[in-house]
C-alpha cells in the first residue's frame, strides 16, 4: 500500500527534509494588515523575521481552507497513493484540523485520509510527519502509520523560551504592565505545550539560564526520541546544541527555523526543543 504523508506549514520542517521525504505541506495564510501572503510560499521564515524587524504591526494567521487540503489529497490519489495520513497542529490552537477533516470527507470516495491531531505545534508535529514518511517508505499501511502518529502525539513534549515579553504583549496574551516589568527584570519567559495548549513555565532572568532549562527538560526523561530544536532567528542555537550533547547525539537532531505561524506569537530569538518520551 502506498501512503502519502501530508502536514501543514506550521510544522517548521526544513525544506530540504520535506523534499527528501516527499511530504506535502499545506500552507496557512499570513496577513500583514490587508496584505495576504501564503506561508513559506510568498513569505519564507527569513523574510518573515526581516519584516517583523521593521513592521509596526504583527501579522495574523488563518487556517487553510478545506479546498487547499482537498487539492493535495486528490493530487496524492492521482499520483498513485492508496491512502493519506495528514498530521496537523493542535486543534486547541487552530482550526487547521477542521479544514483537513472536511477535506478528508470530501475525498472519501477517491482515497482514504486519516487526519491526526498532533496536540502539538512546530517540530512537535513536524517529526510525526517525518516518522510517518519513513514508515510509509518502508511499506507500512495507512492504519499502521496513523496508529504510530497517534502514539507519538501522546508522548510528545515541547518546551521553549522567548527572549522578550513584547510579542506576547502585542499579540494580546499579556498586559503592558506585566510586559514592562518582565523587560525591566530581564525575564526570559518559558513555555510548555501541554495537552495541545500553551502553558507558562519558569521565568529565568538570563538567557543562559533559560537555555539550561531547555536542556534540563530533555535530560529529565529517559529514552528521548526524535529530538528537534526549533528557533526563530536565534544566534545561540549552537550553545543549546552543546548543552544537549550529553543527552542526545548531535547528528540526529533535526533543526528547524520557526516561521510566521508560531513566530507571530513568540518573537525573534525564540528557541525550543521538541521530542517524544519513551513508550
Amino acid at each position: 500500500m502506498t501512503v502519502k504523508i501530508v502536514t501543514d506549514s506550521s510544522c517548521d520542517l526544513p525544506d530540504a527534509l520535506v523534499s527528501e521525504l516527499g511530504i506535502d505541506v499545506v500552507p496557512l495564510t499570513i496577513r500583514f494588515g490587508t496584505e495576504e501572503l501564503v506561508d513559506r510560499v510568498d513569505l519564507t521564515p527569513a523574510e518573515f523575521w526581516a519584516r517583523c524587524a521593521t513592521s509596526a504591526e504583527l501579522p495574523s494567521t488563518a487556517a487553510p481552507a478545506p479546498g487547499a487540503f482537498e487539492e493535495v489529497f486528490r493530487r496524492a490519489a492521482a499520483g498513485g497513493a492508496e491512502g493519506v495520513m495528514c498530521v496537523v497542529l493542535s486543534s486547541k490552537l487552530s482550526a487547521t484540523g477542521e479544514s483537513a477533516q472536511a477535506a478528508a470527507r470530501a475525498v472519501a470516495d477517491v482515497v482514504p485520509v486519516n487526519v491526526v491531531d498532533s496536540l502539538s505545534v512546530s517540530l512537535g508535529h513536524g517529526v510525526m510527519a517525518v516518522q510517518g514518511a519513513h514508515r510509509a517508505a518502508a511499506g507500512a499501511t495507512l492504519d499502521e502509520i496513523t496508529a504510530m502518529a497517534e502514539d507519538m502525539a501522546r508522548r510528545t513534549k515541547i518546551f521553549a523560551t522567548m527572549d522578550t515579553f513584547e510579542y506576547l504583549k502585542r499579540g494580546g496574551r499579556i498586559g503592558g504592565a506585566k510586559a514592562l516589568l518582565g523587560s525591566m527584570l530581564s525575564i526570559k519567559p518559558c513555555i510548555e505545550v501541554v495537552d495541545g495548549k500553551v502553558e507558562p513555565g519558569p521565568k529565568p532572568r538570563t538567557r543562559s539560564r533559560s537555555l539550561q532549562w531547555l536542556a534540563d527538560q530533555v535530560g529529565a526523561f529517559k529514552g528521548v526520541e526524535n529530538l528537534a530544536v526549533l528557533h526563530g532567528d536565534a544566534p545561540d542555537v549552537d550553545t543549546l546544541l552543546g548543552l544537549l550533547a550529553p543527552h542526545f547525539p548531535r547528528e540526529q537532531i533535526v533543526i528547524g527555523q520557526l516561521g510566521a505561524v508560531v513566530g507571530a506569537h513568540t518573537g525573534p530569538r525564540t528557541i525550543g526543543v521538541a521530542f517524544q518520551t519513551a513508550p
